[in-house]
């Protein structure tokens, strides 16, 4: 693979302050759109200066959406800009609860809803038509229910799930044919408020298969690009997440990298991002989070960071506040000025 980069999408930064704001106990609103002459949001929801900070909190809990979402924004010492929520086959959305915490009169959030449309049906089978009812339905229901824009990703990181076996129906190209059948479907219904994102794992292993090129779905059913990436014992800074390598797969630039080669168009959202708990040194996410401050606006392209906070994530523990240090880090992170030039619109 080429290793060529190009120019990336020019972005105004939030001044920074010489010193970070002082710990609050509770999340503090902040001001609306309108009130900034100098920052505001595309029709694509792409913050024109700085980028969106999200969340999707307290995940493998057990406690309800608003309980959690509170509760982590309360940890942080202040409120999320996008919130992170994941539903699968039938479930209609976003829910009332979801609408509530997007609706809030003091501090409105952008929902990123995560669908996966079916887990009975393969993605040929979706793509030719198998689950139409169920996305009509869908598209009546958000209608009535939400005018207001939101992101939607579709069965977010395929990689893992591609069967390139001829005939499974899972192949690279039914993905893309899925993805692309689902979001005109819901357009032809009257969709038209959901801002789209193609959601890739962000794993090196999986860019060095021969069909991943074949997963992307075409420039005009997908709004912004996105990646999952988790820090583990082999990930030391932001730099590091963003941009893996492995030296098994020496041709693979980094996935910020290759973004900006293949989509240098489009805004880059980090969907999911965790540090997980390293036993054998208790400073590692301290230090992450503060390279994540130090560095975040080396990657203008990158418009969003969504954390995914929970204690009980599949490979490990990604709850921010694990240890004191780490949580005081994250909290100076999630108030720095670059996540506060452009204020989410209100409803």
């Amino acid at each position: 693979m080429a290793l060529l980069v190009v120019a990336v999408l020019a972005g105004c930064s939030g001044a920074q302050g010489a010193g970070s704001p002082a710990r609050v106990a509770q999340p503090s609103a902040r001001p609306n759109v309108e009130t900034s002459q100098a920052c505001a949001v595309t029709a694509r929801l792409i913050p024109s200066c700085g980028a969106w900070w999200g969340i999707a909190p307290e995940v493998f809990t057990g406690a309800g959406l608003e309980r959690s979402l509170h509760g982590a924004e309360s940890r942080i010492g202040d409120t999320a800009d996008v919130l992170h929520v994941y539903h699968r086959g039938k479930e209609e959305f976003p829910t009332s609860e979801e609408v509530a915490l997007a609706r809030d009169p003091v501090r409105p959030r952008l929902l990123l809803i995560n669908w996966k449309p079916s887990l009975d049906y393969t993605w040929a089978q979706i793509a030719r038509g198998a689950i139409d009812r169920r996305i009509d339905r869908l598209a009546d229901y958000i209608r009535r229910t939400f005018p207001e824009r939101f992101f939607l990703t579709l069965h977010h990181e395929p990689e893992n799930d591609v069967d390139a076996a001829p005939g499974s129906g899972m192949q690279a190209t039914d993905y893309a044919a899925m993805y692309r059948h689902v979001v005109l479907r819901l357009r032809d219904e009257g969709v038209k408020n959901a801002v789209t994102v193609m959601t890739y794992m962000g794993a090196p292993n999986w860019a060095a298969k021969p069909w991943f090129e074949q997963l992307y779905p075409g420039d005009d059913v997908v709004d912004w690009v996105a990646l999952d990436p988790y820090a583990d014992s082999r990930v030391r800074d932001f730099d590091g997440l963003v941009n893996k390598t492995r030296p098994d797969f020496d041709q693979w630039p980094g996935f910020y990298r290759w973004m900006q080669w293949r989509f240098p168009g489009k805004p880059v959202m980090v969907a999911e991002w965790g540090v997980f708990e390293r036993a054998d040194d208790r400073t590692a996410k301290r230090s992450f989070f503060e390279s994540v401050r130090t560095q975040i606006q080396r990657y203008p392209q990158i418009k969003a960071l969504i954390y995914f906070d929970s204690p009980r994530a599949p490979r490990g523990d990604t709850s921010f506040d694990s240890d004191p240090a780490a949580g005081r880090a994250f909290s100076e992170l999630a108030r720095d000025p670059y996540f506060h030039s452009t204020p989410v619109p209100r409803p």
